[in-house]
This record gives C-alpha cells, sequence and structure tokens, in this order.
C-alpha cells in the first residue's frame, strides 16, 4: 500500500496519459489526506474500526478501512489506515468516483466545492493552482531516477526532485509562470539559466545590508563574477551614462559611472518586472541593463534560490521573483536585506560561543550581503499589496558545500522523504549503505536536528521554521546524519517574548524586523513545522520503508527531548511554559490559509497574523516511553 504522499512512479514517456492520470491520483490522494487532517472533510468509516486499529489518535496506524466522502455531487471512496494525528493514509489505487478510478484532483475541488464552502473565485484560484501543481508532480514522476541514483546526487541536483512541502497541497503553483517558464526555470526543469544584471544609480539603491563578517560590496562582487565580466559591466555602464547624462533624481546632481551599483535580477523578474515598472530610469540611464552575467546558476527547491553551477564554491543567490507560490508572493524586501545579514551574523555568533550548540556544530547558512531597488511609483504608495513593496532585490547566502568536510554530503530534510523510481526511498538507501539499523540511523537524524534547535528556542527565545526546505542534513561519509544546518534569516526568524537574558545584545535590525510572539505560538516552530509537518510524514515513511513502526519513531524523538532536558535542568519552566510537552497543540492549517480566496494575497502586510489554526492534536511526544531514553548509537 502507498501511504505517504511523497513517492514516485516508474518513469514512462512524457505526455503519457497514464502518467498524468498516476500523478492526479497521488495528488487526489494527497488532496483528501491533508484535507481532512485539518478538518475541512471529514470521512466517514464503511463499517466499524477494525479489531486493534487506533480511531486516529493514536501512535501508528491500524488495519486498513474503508472510509466515503459524500459531496453531494459524487460519493468518493478510499482504503487508508489511520496514523499519528488521526491522519488517514490513503491508498491511490483504491480512490474511486461513484465506483470508477478516480484520479482527477479538479474534478474533486468541484465536487466538494459545497463541503469546503469555497466561492466561485476562490475555487478558480485553487484550480489554478492544483492544475500547476499536477503538471509540475508528473514531470518529476518522469524524471526521477531509483534510489541508489538518487543517494549519488550532489546537493542543488537533488532539490530538482523534491516533491514540495508535504502538508499543503497545491504545493507548486508558481503563479506567474507560463508553461515555457515553467520548463525553464523550476526545479524539476533542471536546466541552469545565467542571471541578468542591471546597474543602478545610487540614488535608486535603497539598501546594502552587509553581513560585519561578510565580504564589503566590492570585494563580494569580484568573488561573483569574473573579472572579465566585471570589465564588461563597468565599460557597458561608463558608456551609457556618457551617451545619457543622467542626473540624480534627489541631489540633480550629475551621475558617475563609477558610483553605480551592481543587482543581479531572475531573467523572468527583468522582463516581466523591471523593464515595464522602470521603463522611465532605464530611458534615461538611472538604469542599465548590462545583459547576462557569466556563471549558469540552477533553482533550488524554492524557486527563487539560485545555485551557481559553474563556481559551486560561490553564492548562492535569493532573488525576487513576482510569482505566487503556496503561502505568499516571493519577492524579496528592503526589510529582508537588511535583517538578513544582521540576524545571520548573530545567529552564527550563538552556535560559535555555545557550548552546546558547538557540541550539535549547527551551522547557519550566513546571509552575507544583500541589494534591494527603489520604485519611486510603489513607494508612494505603502498600502499597495505587498508583492510592489518586494519587486528588486537580492541576497547573499553562504553555500552549503563551503561548510562539507571531506567525504561529506548535504541533502535538505525534505529530500529524505523522496522515493525512487525503483519504489526504494532514498532514506532506506542511505540506512543500507551506513551499515547501521534504520533506528540508529533515525535517532542519529533525530539527535542532529532537534537539540540545537530545541536550545535556540528555549536556550535563547529563537525559533527558525525549519520545514524542510530550510534545514539541511550533512551526512558523514558513512551515510550517517552528524549535523544541520539552516538558512533563511530574512523573513523566518521570530522571537520569545519575555526576559531572555541569554540573547542579548540583539542586534538593531535583528530587533526592528523580529516578530516577537509568546511562547505557546512559537514551540509551534518545532511542534508544527518539525514534529506535524514533517516528522508526521517521515514516520510513515519510517514504518512503510524501514520497518520502525510510527510508535518507534515517536519515541526516539521524546528520548531526544528527554535527553535535552536533562541537560539543562534549568530551562524546565520554560519548556513547559511553552507546551512542548503539553498532551494537545494547535493544529497549524496551512490549506485554511493558501485556499482562504484570492483577496487574501492582495492586503498591504504579507504577515497578518500567525498561522491559521483549528482545533487541537494529540502531541505524540506526550506519551509515554516503553524503551529506554538512550543516545542514539554511532553518535556524530
Amino acid at each position: 500500500m502507498t501511504t505517504a504522499p511523497t513517492g514516485a512512479t516508474p518513469a514512462v514517456a512524457r505526455g503519457d496519459a497514464d502518467r498524468w492520470r498516476r500523478a492526479g491520483r497521488r495528488l487526489l490522494a494527497r488532496m483528501i489526506s491533508e484535507f481532512a487532517y485539518e478538518e475541512l472533510l471529514r470521512p466517514e468509516r464503511l463499517g466499524p474500526p477494525a479489531e486493534g486499529g487506533p480511531a486516529g489518535g493514536g501512535l501508528g496506524r491500524g488495519t486498513p478501512g474503508q472510509f466515503v466522502i459524500d459531496t453531494g455531487a459524487a460519493r468518493y471512496t478510499f482504503t487508508a489506515r489511520r496514523g499519528t494525528f488521526g491522519t488517514y493514509w490513503l491508498d491511490p489505487a483504491s480512490l474511486a468516483r461513484d465506483g470508477a478510478p478516480a484520479h482527477d484532483p479538479a474534478q474533486f475541488a468541484i465536487d466538494a466545492r459545497g463541503l469546503l464552502g469555497w466561492s466561485g473565485d476562490t475555487l478558480a484560484d485553487v484550480l489554478r493552482e492544483l492544475a500547476a501543481t499536477q503538471r509540475a508532480d508528473a514531470l518529476l514522476a518522469e524524471r526521477t531516477p531509483p534510489a541508489a541514483e538518487l543517494a549519488d546526487l550532489g546537493f542543488a541536483e537533488l532539490e530538482g526532485y523534491t516533491t514540495g512541502h508535504p502538508a499543503i497541497v497545491a504545493n507548486k503553483g508558481r503563479l506567474g509562470f507560463a508553461a515555457t517558464d515553467a520548463a525553464r526555470y523550476t526545479p524539476e526543469a533542471a536546466r541552469p539559466f545565467r542571471l541578468a544584471w542591471v546597474a543602478a544609480h545610487p540614488e535608486l539603491v535603497r539598501r546594502a545590508g552587509l553581513a560585519a563578517a561578510g565580504p564589503p560590496p566590492g570585494r563580494l562582487l569580484r568573488a561573483e563574477l569574473d573579472p572579465g565580466t566585471l570589465a564588461g559591466f563597468a565599460a557597458a555602464t561608463g558608456r551609457r551614462v556618457g551617451e545619457l547624462a543622467p542626473v540624480g533624481p534627489r541631489s540633480g546632481e550629475p551621475a558617475r559611472a563609477a558610483d553605480y551599483a551592481l543587482l543581479p535580477l531572475h531573467p523572468w523578474q527583468l522582463d516581466h518586472v523591471l523593464r515595464p515598472l522602470w521603463a522611465a530610469e532605464l530611458a534615461t540611464g538611472l538604469l542599465v541593463d548590462l545583459g547576462e552575467g557569466g556563471d549558469r546558476y540552477r533553482p533550488l527547491a524554492s524557486v527563487r534560490t539560485l545555485a551557481n553551477v559553474d563556481h559551486p564554491d560561490r553564492h548562492d543567490v535569493k532573488l525576487a521573483l513576482m510569482i505566487r507560490n503556496t503561502l505568499v508572493w516571493r519577492g524579496l524586501s528592503e526589510a529582508d536585506v537588511v535583517a538578513g545579514p544582521a540576524v545571520s551574523d548573530w545567529l552564527t555568533g550563538l552556535a560559535e560561543r555555545d557550548p552546546f550548540l558547538a557540541e550539535h556544530a549547527i551551522r547557519p547558512l550566513a546571509e552575507v550581503g544583500g541589494v534591494a531597488l527603489a520604485q519611486p511609483w510603489f513607494d508612494a504608495v505603502a498600502d499597495a499589496p505587498y508583492r510592489f513593496h518586494e519587486l528588486v532585490a537580492a541576497l547573499w547566502r553562504e553555500p552549503v558545500a563551503a561548510g562539507l568536510g571531506q567525504g561529506e554530503r548535504a541533502r535538505s530534510l525534505a529530500a529524505l522523504l523522496l522515493v525512487g523510481s525503483d519504489g526504494r526511498s532514498l532514506a532506506a538507501e542511505l540506512v543500507a549503505r551506513s551499515g547501521r539499523g534504520a533506528r540508529a540511523w533515525l535517532a542519529a537524524l533525530v539527535d542532529a536536528l532537534l537539540p540545537p534547535l530545541l536550545h535556540y528556542l528555549i536556550g535563547y527565545g529563537v525559533a527558525f521554521t525549519p520545514h524542510g526546505e530550510n534545514v539541511i542534513v550533512i551526512f558523514g561519509p558513512d551515510e550517517l546524519p552528524r549535523r544541520v544546518a539552516v538558512k533563511d534569516f530574512g523573513a523566518d526568524i521570530e522571537l520569545v517574548a519575555g526576559e531572555f537574558p541569554e540573547r542579548e545584545p540583539l542586534p538593531a535590525a535583528a530587533a526592528a524586523h523580529c516578530r516577537v510572539w509568546p511562547a505557546p505560538l512559537l514551540a509551534h516552530s518545532i511542534l508544527s513545522a518539525l514534529v506535524a509537518g514533517h516528522f508526521r510524514v517521515l514516520s510513515v515513511l519510517a514504518d512503510d520503508q524501514l520497518g520502525l513502526p510510527e510508535a518507534g519513531f515517536w519515541r526516539l524523538v521524546r528520548a531526544a527531548v528527554d535527553r535535552y532536558r536533562a541537560r539543562f535542568p534549568h530551562y524546565a519552566g520554560r519548556i513547559a511554559d511553552a507546551g512542548l510537552l503539553a498532551p494537545r497543540f494547535g493544529r497549524v492549517c496551512l490549506n485554511r490559509e493558501q485556499l482562504a480566496g484570492a483577496g487574501f494575497h492582495d492586503r498591504a502586510e504579507r504577515d497578518a497574523g500567525f498561522d491559521v489554526l483549528h482545533g487541537t492534536v494529540a502531541n505524540p511526544l506526550t506519551h509515554p516511553l516503553v524503551a529506554p531514553t538512550v543516545a542514539p548509537e554511532g553518535g556524530r
């Protein structure tokens, strides 16, 4: 039985109808599973629960049962097993609509519209995102190789096979991309491309934030661009400024080409955003279109963050991209550009000075520099939708490869959910290569990941967003997890309210940018983003592919928490205040948030409040252990 919505099917020819239907069945299975998890839908069991099977709140899964959703327009039936958090793990092959095989998520959305309470504009928006997601999923199914080949790939290459956020149904909408754009610029397209570059008058350069530990702007660009490219850009800027003799828009002073700042852009953003919205500045010479840079880049899972293919030791580049994917428009704000480097300095300093963080060798991937471009029209409209204030900006981030030791490999946490075209999971392949049992391998993974994140949260009141894309696992030559790297510090770092003398002095830029929330809300950085968001799927994969029952997986996680509690008994009050071991915690509903209607995306503020919560779920970390709380075999 296929249980987790993360697998790939055997590759078939492009455009094959059967491949499209298989992608649709998997997407429909995830749709029903996640909508039921968020209680948007309530499947009914056909017949009594199987003897010994949990009703849906216990640890681990019971015997498969038959379920039905009657939408009024059609009757959907399927086979599923109930798991931790009450999740329905569906067998996609069992899905039927009025007795016929079901494989069309769009049809289900139309059928279930009344149950879901969607207006016409919301449904239309959902259908667009579902179509784009199914198309991307079908391409992934065609391209995905066997597990052994996945295990041999480098970090950036492997990112091209990740399947998206496991809890979000329409996780590859990329609204704004045409089909040709998706075939050119998405991770699954696996086609490196070159960045566009412009030179900007200094009065248009809104901000250039640089980490104290990072290089100054000139040295950063000299490290990122070949000498010939830099010389060509300087010459082109000089010619254009000499021809047009522009003057500063605020000062009225004549421009000097030597003062112009260089900015990279995604080529899509150049054509769709900069050329139309900065046409005046391009015409008058305040902006100079320089053409392409020399190096090729490959998009990582987030689409807008790019890794250098020709010089992997050069920085990753995160660029503004005016497409809407999952919950937000993927722009990049001035605040991100300012805060990212400052927060990077601070988090890196904590990791180096704190003995426990140093022991676990967690590595914040520093954002070393950034730049944003002013847009005079929209800067004057403070209440314009936030995407118009995030139009052109870039952040340079330390590449994970720069910190790898001899024989080490890096893989995102999301990649560990991958299943190869042969039906074998990447995790199973890595366990086999490690020569250790599944329990020892998973214990090493949990111990590399959870204690340092707990320490940042409990010891310093700092919450990451540790979903699968933002956490990178570093493996030793034996393929045993050793430590983790974390990224995304502009928008994704938040602070627990209250007194935390350990985190002082807090940089002014971080204090100004990082939002502050009560401890129980920021405990969701562990409970929702990691435990319910990622481990919920990994625990099922461990059961199906590694032979470790779900309950056994959760005991490993609880054991890591208990070791942390024993190491820092003086933090008992903070752990209790956060509710990490409370019997229940709020259910974060990412699909409810994403599918709230298109108007949700036109607000002036990117984040109007905390994540959407609906009801509660049983916390698997509170269940009593039936195994000793021991350190993982093998260590780091």
